[in-house]
């Protein structure tokens, strides 16, 4: 092998060289800005998640206080219907109609809708009616009864808020 051979081989393989460098070199790069690029998705999805918890954090509380007043209409409710049931059964006051002799001959319209009035999973619609047809039905027995009926009328005033 003479020198010119070597020269020439030695500057083939300078240049391969470089070439390979050159793509190692873009190869580089490219993979340098996948690589930000994955690191600016994966920025953008912690701030994602960061307010999705946040938004998952205000519905929670949301659904506790939507539970919470929930809880307390159901309570007051019942606390009303009691209070009703209470002046409904009062035997001792003269004014009271004496709802167990309707049910005891029968008349199902009236006595179904006070059991109904107990039902925890009644409609306010119904419960309304069932009040109206009692009041109907008071001021058609005893027309004297009216600070009875005022009080049935606020009693059900309070169903509306």
């Amino acid at each position: 092998m003479t020198n010119a051979e070597t020269i020439a081989k030695l500057n083939d393989a300078l240049e391969k060289l470089i070439k390979g460098y050159e793509e190692l070199q873009n190869s580089y790069e490219q993979l340098q800005d996948e690589n930000n690029k994955l690191n600016s998705e994966v920025s953008n999805l912690k701030d994602k998640i960061a307010d999705l918890e946040e938004s998952k954090r205000v519905l929670e509380d949301n659904v506790n206080e939507l539970q919470d007043n929930t809880e307390k209409d159901s309570s007051n409710i019942s606390s009303m219907l009691d209070k009703i049931e209470g002046l409904l059964s009062k035997k001792n006051h003269p004014a009271a109609p004496n709802y167990s002799k309707k049910e005891e001959e029968g008349n199902n319209s009236t006595s179904s809708n006070i059991l109904d009035i107990n039902s925890s999973e009644t409609p306010k619609k119904d419960i309304k009616e069932s009040f109206g047809e009692i009041i109907v039905e008071d001021k058609k027995e005893e027309s004297s009864d009216k600070i009875d009926l005022n009080r049935m009328a606020s009693l059900l005033n309070g169903f509306n808020k």
